[in-house]
């Protein structure tokens, strides 16, 4: 059984590194390995303390964007009654990109479910993940300065509706792309907002929209996976444990929602590089530190 102490630090690590771009399914396998929790990592139990840590980042992230999916929804259903999406309509537009870069990670997710299982089990793959994640990102950073994407010469959005009108100037390749980069994350060590935001960032956005664009499109996808596994959650077998999953849901809503504010002011100015250096070094350290504690 997942106790209050372990409960509490899962959930702040899933809270913060589901939007920072260094995979929280890769830290949820490997620090209970280098804590020497006696957790069996593949049990349903331990999987649907996962569940209840993702439903309540899902639910911080569309509280957070609450105002931006109002719009949304309005766009959609202005679109559906027209039957059509207009050049001008920015809400419509970001409304069914958001729709179609959804659709890889859940298509993967549902046929992959029991593969991806298996993966928690196995501390050592996620930390050389990691590293591939950092890799991921140090490409992404260098090939965008390298070709001179749009997204050099845009300037940190003033507003929301400023921001998400440069999001809705994707393609609809575009969002299937960045969706299928999302994709990516169902394995333990790479991460989803990572994937998404390289997508976003070789498609021509900028860091700080490519991170709005990313969180957007978490919401969904992180909502829907964790509401499919409800019943799992309020089942008989799990009534000991739920107190430690409604601890750990809440230190992984507060965890997401401070890491949202921080990473939306922190991409005006910054880049990935930093993300991509932790997770080079870290995942070597953890590899190590597994071999050693065997």
């Amino acid at each position: 059984m997942i106790n209050t102490i372990q409960a509490v630090i899962l959930g702040v690590i899933q809270g913060i590194t589901e939007l920072f771009p260094i995979s929280s399914l890769g830290h949820s396998v490997i620090i209970p390995k280098l804590f020497g929790w006696n957790l069996d990592q593949n049990a349903p139990s331990f999987l649907t303390f996962l569940i209840a840590t993702h439903l309540a980042t899902a639910i911080v992230l569309f509280l957070f964007f609450l105002k931006d999916w109002i719009e949304v929804f309005k766009g959609l259903g202005r679109s559906i009654r027209d039957r059509n999406v207009l050049p001008e309509d920015t809400y419509a537009k970001l409304g069914w990109l958001l729709i179609l870069g959804t659709i890889p990670a859940g298509i993967l997710g549902l046929a992959l479910e029991k593969p991806i299982r298996a993966l928690f089990a196995s501390p050592l793959l996620s930390a050389v993940f990691l590293v591939v994640n950092g890799l991921i990102l140090f490409t992404a950073e260098r090939l965008r300065r390298r070709e001179g994407h749009r997204a050099s010469a845009q300037a940190p959005a003033t507003n929301a509706a400023v921001a998400d009108a440069e999001i809705a100037k994707l393609s609809w390749k575009q969002a299937l792309g960045i969706g299928t980069a999302q994709a990516a994350a169902l394995v333990p060590g790479i991460s989803r907002s990572g994937s998404s935001m390289v997508g976003g960032l070789l498609s021509g956005l900028n860091n700080e929209n490519a991170a709005r664009f990313s969180f957007l499109l978490a919401t969904p996808i992180i909502g829907a996976a964790a509401i499919l596994k409800l019943p799992e959650l309020f089942s008989p077998a799990m009534a000991d444990e739920r107190p430690a999953f409604l601890i750990g849901a809440l230190c992984s809503a507060a965890a997401a929602w401070f890491s949202t504010k921080f990473l939306l002011r922190f991409f005006e100015t910054r880049t990935l590089t930093p993300f991509a250096i932790y997770c080079v070094a870290g995942g070597v350290l953890y590899f190590a530190l597994m071999l050693i504690i065997g």
